[in-house]
C-alpha cells in the first residue's frame, strides 16, 4: 500500500503466537494502513468507499412536485362546491410552471412536474371524468390541500448531509450523489491484490490431471469472494514449492501489489516455505497461528512500505473461512468503511465441539414461518471438504469447547 499514513509500521513488530480470533482481528486492523483517496467519475464508483461528504445541492425536492398524473386545482374551489373544472392547459414535467388564473379551472399535470401556480392539490386521473375539455370529479370525492403533492424540501433541505464518508457506493448511493450534482466523487483507491496459491500438487482447471494431483481451486474461490465484495483489482499466480522461485516471484509481487493473499505453505511441513521466504523479503510477521478450527496456521505480516501479506492455510475450507473472517473486513477497513457490528443468528440444531479452540461451523441460513432466521449446521468432513460448502451462506463462530451448544444458541454469523 502507498506510504501515506504509515507510522507504526516502522517500529519493530514483535510476532505474537497462538492468539484467539478477536486478538487476530484487532492486530490486523492495527497494522493495515488506510488506502489513499482518488477522484473518480461517478459512473466508475460503484462498490467504492466514499471519502467525502455528499451534501444536498438544492432542496429535495427543489419545488412542490406533482406526485400523480391528474389535474392540478385549487382545493378551496372544491370545498366551496365546485365539481367540474375547465382544463386550461397541461403542466408537463421539465416545463416552467404555469399559472392557474381561475378557481373554476384546472390544469392537466404530469407526475414529476412543478405544481402550477394557484394550485394546491392534484386529483388522480382515476378519480375524474373528462369530457369536452372539462374534468368532472367522481361522486363523493373529497379533495384536501396538498394531496398528491411532494412538498418542497420535505425530503431534505439544501446543504443537508446526504452521504457520510465511509459509505459504500451501491446503486442508491450513486443515484443520490448524481442527484446532488456530483460528476466526480472522492473515494478510496482500490488496492492492487494478488492471490497466490502454492503447491506442486495443484493443476489448473481444464488441464489434464494425474491421480496424485488436485485442482487449483482456492485461488478461484478467494478471487470470487473479493470481487463479490467490490474489489476489482485482483490478479493471481501459482507458485511451486521451490524456494528460489518463491523468493523471486514474491519479491516481484511485493513490489507491484498492495496486498498479497497466499494460500498454502504456512504450516509446519518441510515444504511450507512461505513464512521463511517472506521473512527473507523483509515482511515482518505480526502473528502466526490462531486458536481456531479450521484455519489455525493463519499468518499475517506487513512491510515497512505498508505492503500487507495474509498467509492463509491451504485447505479450502480454512482458506475461505479466513478470507471472510479476517481478510475482507481488513480490506474494507483500509478503504475507510466503518466497522459494523456483526450479525448474530440462532442455531437451529445443537452442535458439539470437542476442540478447545474457537470453532467455525458452516451453516445454511433459512427462515421459519414467522420470518425468523436460523443457522442450520453443515459440518464438513474436515477442512479439505469444500464440496460441503455448497448451499451454505457462511459460518458461525462458536466458543472454544469441549461442549455442546444447544439449539437456539446465539452466535456471530460471517457470510461468504
Amino acid at each position: 500500500m502507498p506510504a501515506g499514513g504509515i507510522h507504526a509500521l516502522r517500529k519493530a513488530i514483535r510476532p505474537v503466537r497462538m492468539i484467539n480470533p478477536a486478538q487476530a482481528e484487532q492486530l490486523i486492523r492495527q497494522h493495515v494502513p488506510a488506502l489513499p483517496v482518488e477522484s473518480l467519475p461517478l459512473a466508475q464508483c460503484a462498490g467504492s468507499i466514499l471519502r467525502e461528504g455528499i451534501h444536498a445541492e438544492r432542496d429535495h425536492p427543489p419545488f412542490d412536485r406533482v406526485a400523480m398524473d391528474g389535474i392540478a386545482l385549487d382545493s378551496a374551489s372544491v370545498r366551496q362546491g365546485c365539481r367540474s373544472f375547465t382544463i386550461r392547459g397541461t403542466q408537463a414535467a421539465g416545463a416552467a410552471p404555469l399559472q392557474l388564473e381561475s378557481g373554476a379551472g384546472c390544469l392537466e399535470a404530469m407526475t414529476g412536474a412543478v405544481l402550477p401556480g394557484g394550485c394546491d392539490a392534484v386529483v388522480p386521473v382515476e378519480q375524474i371524468t373528462v369530457a369536452d375539455g372539462t374534468a368532472i370529479l367522481n361522486e363523493g370525492l373529497t379533495v384536501e390541500a396538498w394531496q398528491n403533492v411532494h412538498r418542497r424540501a420535505s425530503d431534505a433541505h439544501q446543504g443537508t448531509l446526504l452521504l457520510k464518508p465511509g459509505t459504500r457506493m451501491n446503486a442508491p448511493e450513486v443515484a443520490i450523489a448524481a442527484g446532488a450534482g456530483f460528476a466526480r466523487v472522492r473515494v478510496s483507491v482500490q488496492p492492487m491484490v494478488l492471490v497466490v496459491s502454492t503447491g506442486n500438487e495443484l493443476v489448473e482447471p481444464g488441464l489434464p490431471i494425474l491421480p496424485h494431483q488436485v485442482r487449483r481451486s482456492n485461488a478461484y474461490g478467494v478471487a470470487a469472494g473479493l470481487r463479490r465484495q467490490g474489489f476489482t483489482r485482483v490478479a493471481d499466480d501459482h507458485l511451486l514449492d521451490d524456494a528460489g522461485q518463491m523468493l523471486a516471484r514474491l519479491r516481484r509481487h511485493l513490489a507491484t501489489h498492495d496486498v498479497l493473499i497466499l494460500s498454502g505453505g504456512v504450516s509446519m511441513g518441510k515444504f511450507d516455505l512461505v513464512p521463511r521466504t517472506l521473512s527473507e523479503l523483509g515482511v515482518r510477521e505480526v502473528f502466526h497461528k490462531v486458536e481456531q478450527r479450521p484455519g489455525k496456521p493463519l499468518w499475517f505480516g506487513i512491510t515497512d512500505a505498508g505492503k500487507v501479506v495474509f498467509g492463509l492455510p491451504g485447505n479450502p475450507v480454512a482458506t475461505l473461512v479466513c478470507l471472510s473472517r479476517y481478510v475482507i473486513p481488513a480490506l474494507n477497513a483500509a478503504m475507510g468503511e466503518p466497522a459494523v457490528e456483526n450479525r448474530s443468528i440462532a442455531l437451529k440444531e445443537p452442535v458439539s465441539v470437542s476442540s478447545r479452540m474457537t470453532q467455525f461451523m458452516p451453516v445454511r441460513v433459512e427462515t421459519d414461518a414467522d420470518g425468523r432466521p436460523w443457522a442450520v449446521p453443515r459440518p464438513t468432513n474436515g477442512s479439505g471438504d469444500f464440496a460441503s460448502l455448497a448451499g451454505t451462506g457462511g459460518f458461525v463462530e462458536l466458543p472454544p469447547g469441549p461442549g455442546t451448544w444447544p439449539a437456539g444458541f446465539i452466535a456471530p454469523l460471517y457470510c461468504w
